[in-house]
């Protein structure tokens, strides 16, 4: 489901040269040179890693799920204030959570659709996408009044603001050389995380690298770590059954 500002049309979207929307097996895709991008890329909750992930990924015991207070008989809703590629706010719905998806990049946005669109017409997923509502706006600048407009209960702000990636896999350093292309850095992360503050009812979690210092602004009262992640929370008040 889409709200607020609609996209334009794929093929009218501005891009830095040397990339291009087209449609690849049926998914939109941005397609570049593959030496210095990687593969086209898309988003697809359908098959592949989404799948195999919603189904052994380890339910409600994954870091995402816990730092944003997925417990037993807790299933708060939730704004992921920076969708990306919506895989953690995929996790999220598959795990029951109603989620607010926010993208302000308009290419990524329409990317987003897509696969939402797409799987939504797909009978293991179509419940899960049920869940999920794409908006496309800035977080840092307007985050109060794209949650009022979409009329979420904002209990869980996620937020994961771009960082400089370490993995060795040369696909995930071309996957994000490809979206500091279209997005760049994250430099207003600390008034994302005020503006997340401000809304949150419950609590703000925040996804950073594991050795990386927290956002600029309020200390983290709690922390969960994983191997090469962790998450910093902010807690106003408990989320309760």
């Amino acid at each position: 489901m889409m709200q607020n500002e609609s996209l334009n049309q794929p093929e009218t979207l501005l891009l830095p040269t040397g990339l291009r929307l087209s449609y690849v097996a049926g998914q939109l895709a941005l397609v570049g040179d593959e030496q210095q991008y990687g593969k086209p890329l898309s988003v697809d909750f359908v098959t592949g890693k989404a799948a195999h992930r919603r189904q052994f990924g380890g339910g409600r015991g994954q870091l995402v799920a816990k730092a944003c207070g997925l417990a037993k008989g807790i299933t708060p809703s939730v704004v992921d204030a920076t969708a990306g590629l919506g895989r953690d706010a995929f996790v999220l719905a598959s795990l029951g959570a109603r989620v607010l998806l926010i993208e302000r990049v308009a290419v990524i946005a329409a990317l987003l659709q897509d696969g939402l669109r797409r799987a939504g017409q797909a009978e293991d997923t179509a419940a899960i996408i049920s869940r999920m509502t794409l908006c496309h706006g800035d977080a840092s600048q307007a985050l109060a009044a794209l949650v009022a407009e979409a009329g979420v209960d904002p209990q869980v702000v996620h937020l994961d603001p771009m960082f400089p990636h370490r993995e060795k896999s040369a696909l995930v350093k071309k996957e994000m050389r490809l979206f500091r292309e279209l997005a760049g850095d994250d430099n207003d992360a600390p008034r994302l995380l005020e503006a997340a503050l401000d809304v949150a009812t419950h609590r703000v979690v925040v996804k950073r690298p594991r050795k990386a210092p927290p956002i600029a602004g309020p200390a983290p009262q709690h922390t969960l770590e994983g191997k090469t992640s962790r998450y910093d929370l902010y807690v106003h008040r408990s989320l309760t059954r």
